[in-house]
């Protein structure tokens, strides 16, 4: 799994920098967090490629994180897009999106299914590879963190110990599930003999706008990765609690106390040009911290 960041600023494009969006790469397939205002020129001046794409999230309803859906969504179809599209959104941007398709007499071509994000935290997605979990966090609006899971395929086979209790090959994916094997004989072999502990789920935490809050703690504890808002440098503390959005020193406790290996910072206010401050106030908390830099991708 791994993140490409398509926009990294907040509110408005500055300093060659786009407001938010990131393309999740996983098994085969891309997953859009967010779709600032040019996120589709992003896509093709980065490589994403749009065919890939069946699942878009969407935070919140401030312009900075969707102003972009409507040009992509657009585009799909008139590059000819057959396969279904799910949004997940907050419920206000179904009605903007109908007067915008009615207003231009237009009919998309293929199926575009919005889901509306409910309150609290809820399951969205879950198949056979990934899982996806939205949670509240706290901004000045209702707004979405989202929780990412790719999914492991079981436990890892020991082909040897397989051969030596002549276990079938066709028999191997129930191995993979944690099944015993039972010979014809009646005679039982243990899964623990036959397999060892797969891979754990890799997980991605993408923590939208916000202000400082333990409250979505208990979703994203362990994740691999976190994706913090980082709109402010610790001076500006009180501006950043005043406006719900969070700090380097914010952003860092917050990888802490999840226990993440990696965090990742991005959402920054055009106030500032440079970017230096941001990597060395949060890494004097946290460690294994990147600024994020748009085109770049970064491995989960």
């Amino acid at each position: 799994m791994n993140v490409t960041i398509l926009g990294n600023n907040s509110a408005l494009p500055a300093f060659g920098r786009h407001p938010t969006a990131q393309a999740l790469s996983l098994t085969g397939e891309t997953i859009l967090l967010d779709c600032g205002e040019g996120t589709q020129v992003q896509m093709q001046h980065y490589g994403i490629k749009w065919g890939k794409i069946n699942h878009i999230f969407i935070s919140h309803m401030h312009g900075d994180h969707y102003f972009g859906l409507f040009g992509l969504v657009n585009s799909m179809s008139l590059l000819g897009r057959t396969e279904p599209l799910h949004l997940y959104a907050p419920p206000a941007l179904k009605g903007i999106i109908d007067q915008i398709t009615i207003a231009a007499d237009s009919h998309l071509a293929y199926e575009f299914y919005f889901h509306p994000l409910l309150e609290g935290t809820n399951i969205l997605v879950d198949n056979d590879r990934f899982r996806v979990t939205a949670f509240g966090v706290e901004h000045r609006i209702t707004c979405h963190g989202f929780l990412i899971e790719q999914k492991t395929k079981g436990r890892k086979l020991l082909p040897e110990r397989c051969a030596e209790f002549h276990i079938p090959v066709d028999f191997y994916d129930k191995l993979k599930m944690g099944q015993d094997y039972m010979h014809a004989d009646g005679t039982i072999i243990k899964n623990e003999l036959l397999t060892a502990d797969g891979l754990s789920p890799t997980r991605y935490a993408y923590c939208a706008d916000t202000r400082f809050t333990e409250s979505f703690m208990d979703v994203i504890r362990g994740a691999d990765t976190i994706y913090h808002e980082c709109t402010y440098l610790q001076e500006d503390e009180v501006r950043a609690t005043l406006r719900f959005h969070s700090t380097t020193a914010q952003a860092a406790r917050i990888a802490v106390i999840a226990g993440a290996k990696q965090l990742l910072l991005g959402h920054f206010s055009s106030r500032y040009k440079e970017l230096d401050a941001f990597q060395a106030e949060a890494a004097a908390i946290f460690p294994n911290v990147h600024v994020t830099v748009e085109g770049t991708t970064y491995e989960i």
